[in-house]
């Protein structure tokens, strides 16, 4: 998600997801009845959607495995594509746990879901810190190690072999908002992700991987509405990283605009004006309720929220984008997590679409809105 040392959306802050692909089976058809509307609205005079919707699997409170289940069931019905975003999870390798355990006790299941399910899968793997895009992982902090290491940078690289080899997935991004990376993290930490990532990506080509490959980059950060100062082009990180097939934008406008009204309908296209390159949306919402500290305020409400999701429909069409990822379909309630939980999740916790008790609101309606319409070209 990311904003100066960036709150990223609440990546993977849910435990994961252990249970198995029949369980998942077996409960996801009971929770069809529920408080969010079942029915979509259509319109027959519309028939213009050219890319995938879909979100991250999450859920207000993680340790419910009942309400996890029936909030799966809820958003795929309203999409047609999901997406695994995760850090790598240092601590279980460091435990001595073997990566390929991992990968099937935590994602295969839910993967093997999705495709049930006929969704498109993105597989996006995060090796830095997703909430602070200054410093590394809260895991590797703690092992007193870094991303700067050749032996950090190996287990990264194992580990998306891995998830590579087994999810299979469609479309596959090695890194997240790079440019934020760049920009305010180390150069080692930078240059430490820079190689490990075209290393594996160079791995993934020999294998043949049938994914399509990327990074993701920060539009807010090129725009300067986290840090301050002018337009920030993006061209180093095709650059740095010149194997990618395609790119993800990683964007939480309400960080630098008042209104989604003042969003510039280039704030996307701009970005890779003169490339030919597919875009993809693979995070990113705005909130629907202010934001009130001491470094940042910012008015908002579910209506904002609502006309949002309405003009980024512009945003998308004017850069051809192929897919959006709204990530969180629910709020998080805070209160549920355990202590000590980050400060700068508080900053995404109402981008859902539905509040903490599966209560729709009024982007939901925008949003089905849109997934209503006919799909062309896939």
């Amino acid at each position: 998600m990311g904003f100066i040392t960036r709150h990223k959306k609440p990546r993977n802050k849910k435990p994961a997801m252990k249970y198995s692909f029949l369980l998942i089976l077996s409960l996801s058809g009971v929770f069809s009845s529920c408080n969010v509307k079942d029915e979509m609205p259509s319109d027959p005079e519309i028939d213009n959607l050219n890319w995938y919707m879909g979100f991250m699997n999450s859920a207000p409170r993680p340790g419910d495995l009942e309400l996890s289940l029936q909030v799966l069931d809820i958003w795929t019905s309203r999409a047609d594509a999901a997406i695994i975003n995760v850090e790598v999870p240092w601590q279980a390798i460091f435990d001595g746990q073997s990566i390929s355990d991992i990968v099937d006790e935590r994602f295969t299941g839910l993967a093997q879901f999705y495709r049930s399910r006929n969704l498109k899968l993105w597989v996006y793997i995060d090796p830095q810190n997703g909430l602070d895009r200054s410093s590394d992982a809260v895991e590797l902090q703690n092992a007193g190690r870094s991303i700067a290491e050749p032996e950090i940078q190996n287990l990264y690289k194992e580990f998306v072999v891995v998830m590579d080899s087994i999810l299979k997935p469609d479309h596959l991004g090695l890194a997240l908002e790079t440019n934020l990376i760049r920009d305010i993290s180390t150069p080692e930490i930078y240059q430490g992700i820079r190689s490990a990532v075209n290393q594996v990506a160079q791995e993934l080509k020999e294998r043949e991987t049938t994914a399509e490959l990327s990074i993701s980059i920060q539009a807010d950060h090129a725009w300067g509405r986290l840090i301050g100062g002018p337009f920030r082009s993006i061209d180093t990180d095709f650059e740095d990283f010149p194997f990618i097939t395609e790119l993800g934008i990683s964007s939480y406008p309400y960080f630098g605009f008042d209104n989604p009204e003042d969003i510039p309908m280039n704030y996307y296209s701009r970005l890779v004006q003169g490339k030919a390159m597919n875009v993809f949306i693979s995070e990113g919402g705005w909130t629907s309720s202010s934001i009130l500290t001491d470094g940042f305020n910012r008015i908002s409400s579910p209506e904002k929220q609502q006309r949002y999701i309405e003009i980024h429909e512009k945003l998308l069409d004017e850069v051809n984008a192929t897919a959006v990822f709204q990530l969180l379909f629910t709020d998080i309630d805070l209160s549920s997590l355990p202590d000590p939980v980050p400060e700068k999740l508080q900053f995404f916790a109402h981008i859902g679409l539905v509040d903490t008790e599966l209560n729709p609101k009024p982007a939901l309606d925008a949003w089905d809105t849109l997934f209503s319409k006919r799909r062309t070209g896939f």
